[in-house]
């Protein structure tokens, strides 16, 4: 390491300590169980979003054993709407796994951290600087970015070996003393940076306290870290959902299967298209009990979902066996709001008397 970097922990805590966030919730506590919850929560999700949920769960699952206790399709549903649904599965059995396998209190190493599901090396990495203050480091994806910008590091990290260098380089950096204090403490003040300085785009260098140190500043080129060659290749699909409503209200809603979209939540049956789904319905293109509501698109990290929902109204499909034969069942609207449903399809069944009626069109959200 050299010797500009060798002070850079002390300023990293020093700079948290007077400018970074200091009101989140799971910042008030060293509880393993709280902070999991939260570092689970912010994958992929930014603060202000995770805030309400991390709060209800709280509320209904207090600790590690009621979460392990409750059951996956309540999980599910409280989960709706926060995206990234394996998550929330991970959190049931990760639950699981810690009461059966440690007595509900979380293991204190990141080795045996990182082998629970859901929770990858920088998770683990962060549960044990937050709650225990080892000396590990992390790199989600505003700290790669802070990191490679300071060090100029400018390997392709869509090559595993280099991701593996930066670990080293950034184990390296950590701090070497007071660790209980300085180990938490540096390791907010790296996600703070990236959340709050370090930007993806327009960084604000001017109040970063590692402005001096950085490399990619003094290149003039802070955009251009991190390098990654492999790019998402997007993708698009439409879907025809069979909204069967019979005289009572009720919906039927089955379980997806326990891999792919929408792993292990309810949802109308699903059809590759318009003849698909007229045919599994056993109703002709113009029986007057379907209607054809708006189309509307729903996008998913990789992909992009074009859901045509179709609405059978007032009457059984004649041919329902086909759906009932998977896991499912007629729900009312006090029944479905308690299970773990997809963000459209929960908007979608919100809004369905009204669509039904004027023809409105669901607002489609992340997740």
């Amino acid at each position: 390491m050299s010797a500009d970097l060798q002070g850079l922990a002390e300023l990293v805590v020093c700079w948290q300590a007077e400018h970074g966030r200091q009101h989140l919730p799971w910042q008030q506590t060293r509880d393993p169980y709280r902070v999991w919850l939260s570092e689970i929560m912010l994958q992929q999700t930014q603060v202000a979003t995770v805030l309400g949920y991390y709060q209800r769960f709280l509320d209904r699952f207090p600790d590690v054993a009621s979460l392990a206790d409750a059951a996956l399709d309540e999980v599910l549903a409280l989960w709706s709407g926060l995206g990234y649904y394996s998550r929330a599965r991970n959190l049931h059995r990760c639950a699981q796994q810690v009461q059966q396998q440690y007595g509900g209190a979380f293991p204190r190493s990141v080795a045996e951290l990182s082998a629970l599901p859901g929770i990858g090396r920088s998770t683990a990495g962060a549960i044990a600087a937050f709650c225990f203050a080892e000396r590990v480091p992390i790199l989600d994806a505003n700290v790669k970015r802070a990191l490679t910008r300071v060090l100029g590091f400018a390997q392709d990290l869509a090559r595993a070996a280099n991701e593996r260098q930066l670990w080293q380089q950034a184990e390296q950096l950590l701090p070497n003393s007071d660790l209980t204090d300085s180990m938490p403490r540096y390791t907010q003040g790296l996600m703070d940076l990236g959340a709050m300085v370090c930007l993806p785009r327009k960084p604000v260098c001017s109040q970063c306290p590692l402005a001096v140190q950085c490399v990619a500043r003094s290149q003039g080129q802070p955009e251009l870290y991190p390098v990654r060659t492999r790019k998402l290749r997007r993708s698009a699909q439409a879907w025809w959902l069979l909204l069967q409503a019979d005289a009572k209200g009720r919906v039927w809603l089955q379980r997806r299967p326990g891999a792919g979209i929408w792993a292990s939540l309810y949802a109308p049956p699903v059809f590759d298209d318009r003849a698909a789904l007229l045919s599994a319905a056993g109703m002709p293109q113009d029986a007057p009990q379907l209607q054809e509501l708006p189309a509307f698109t729903h996008v998913l990290t990789h992909r992009d979902l074009h859901l045509h929902p179709i609405l059978l109204q007032g009457v059984r499909s004649p041919t329902l066996q086909v759906a009932e034969g998977e896991p499912g069942g007629w729900f009312d609207a006090q029944q479905w709001r308690d299970l773990g449903l997809p963000a459209p399809i929960r908007l979608l069944l919100d809004g369905l008397p009204n669509m039904a009626v004027a023809g409105q069109v669901p607002r489609a959200a992340a997740g």
